[in-house]
């Protein structure tokens, strides 16, 4: 049976893995609020509205706390990760990792490049033809996926809660 460290290292690891499903929550929340409101509530909108909106988001959304979660996510399950080695909850982090780095992979390769794309068209119905249908159907993977890494950090943290208090 696999036994904690030291006291000291098995708190820092908690702490870590907490931190890590709090920010993975905020990213998770952050998607589905794309998906269940903004989107389809822009979708409601005529095209050069719908674009400006979308302009205003992605330039907005570049501030210091997002990016301290969405980066923060990533890091800190990658820390957690690494903390946990040896430990029996160890496969639950390293799933969460596995599931947010597809999400994150998705969000750089597929969302930021259509939001470039947007924020250089100068035809708006054309541009929003190509961008709205992709954006919402690659938001809706990363969604779920990050959704499922916090479901995944989450049961490893309940893991890590069990051996601690062993």
């Amino acid at each position: 049976m696999t036994t904690t460290r030291n006291t000291k290292s098995t708190k820092s690891a908690g702490t870590v893995l907490g931190a890590a499903t709090v920010a993975m929550g905020l990213i998770a929340g952050a998607f589905y609020v794309f998906a269940c409101a903004v989107m389809p509530g822009l979708a409601r909108s005529d095209d050069e509205v719908y674009v400006e909106v979308m302009r205003n988001i992605n330039d907005v959304i570049q501030n210091p706390v997002f990016m301290l979660s969405f980066l923060g996510a990533l890091v800190l399950s990658a820390v957690a990760a690494w903390q946990g080695r040896g430990q029996p909850y160890r496969r639950w982090v390293w799933a969460g990792l596995l599931a947010y780095a597809l999400a994150f992979l998705v969000t750089v390769a597929f969302n930021i490049p259509l939001n470039n794309d947007l924020d250089s068209a100068t035809d708006v119905s054309a541009v929003r033809d190509d961008f709205e249908t992709a954006w919402v159907a690659w938001n809706a993977v990363r969604a779920v996926l990050s959704t499922v890494a916090m479901g995944f950090l989450a049961r490893g943290l309940v893991g890590y809660g069990r051996l601690a208090r062993q």
